[in-house]
């Protein structure tokens, strides 16, 4: 990697013809090309520097000087709109956008200055501040689902688990109890819910084995909705709901 030199007050050629124009009070728009061609070559004459690399720069800025400068001799091109050309219009843009930059490197740097001037205290809040939730919105958990419309995808979810009943060997056999334990549904919900991230109502519903286990998912999923663990959208309408998990901030 190449080391940047600085050479006297000026950083490169941009650098040295923007000076060269505030020194002589020049309007950049309107540069006496000769003039400063002039001067500077005079400067790149006096420099006094072996790298071969800072050096080709300032020739290079010395040669579109010259070659500007004898365009300026010969007559003015015109361009498809009729319109007189300038030689100096490139180098004056590029004269600008250096000014730019080159002023805002300078404001940065008074900034940064400024900053270190600057001590701060290390932040503490009161605990009942940290601890403090924002209270839900229910309306955004929600969004634009109704009561109506997840009391009709839950009467589909019980009608395909009836579907799934043999009606003949359903007669036969003893018919017990059958027992959830909430606290394992919810923990299962729960791990259902983090692994997957972003997923459908109806495909978890469909995952449990009996119509008690889906009311009992379905109310864990209105729990988690009420206390802001889950959110609920829908694209359009008899669309498939989808829930996503939100982790708790650490």
């Amino acid at each position: 990697m190449a080391i940047p030199i600085k050479l006297e007050a000026f950083e490169g050629p941009l650098d040295l013809l923007l000076h060269l124009i505030e020194k002589n009070k020049i309007d950049i728009y309107d540069i006496p090309i000769v003039e400063i061609t002039a001067q500077y070559l005079d400067y790149i004459k006096q420099m006094e520097t072996d790298d071969m690399n800072v050096m080709s720069e300032f020739l290079v800025m010395a040669a579109t000087l010259i070659d500007i400068k004898c365009k300026m001799l010969l007559p003015k091109e015109v361009d498809e709109t009729g319109e007189e050309e300038d030689p100096r219009a490139e180098l004056v843009q590029k004269l600008l956008e250096y000014k730019l930059y080159k002023y805002m490197s300078l404001e940065l740097r008074d900034r940064q200055v400024d900053a270190a001037k600057n001590l701060y205290r290390e932040q503490k809040l009161p605990p009942e501040v940290a601890l403090y939730k924002p209270p839900l919105d229910y309306e955004q958990l929600i969004g634009d689902m109704t009561l109506n419309r997840l009391h009709e995808i839950f009467k589909t979810i019980i009608r395909r688990q009836e579907d799934k009943i043999d009606p003949i060997r359903s007669r036969y056999g003893n018919i017990e109890k059958e027992e959830i334990d909430m606290d394992v549904k919810l923990l299962y919900v729960e791990a259902y819910a983090r692994e997957h991230g972003h997923f459908s109502f109806r495909k978890l519903m469909e995952k449990q084995a009996s119509k008690m286990e889906v009311i009992v998912t379905f109310l864990i999923i209105l729990e988690l909705m009420k206390t802001g663990r889950i959110t609920i959208s829908q694209e359009n309408l008899f669309d498939d709901i989808m829930i996503t998990w939100m982790p708790v901030p650490a």
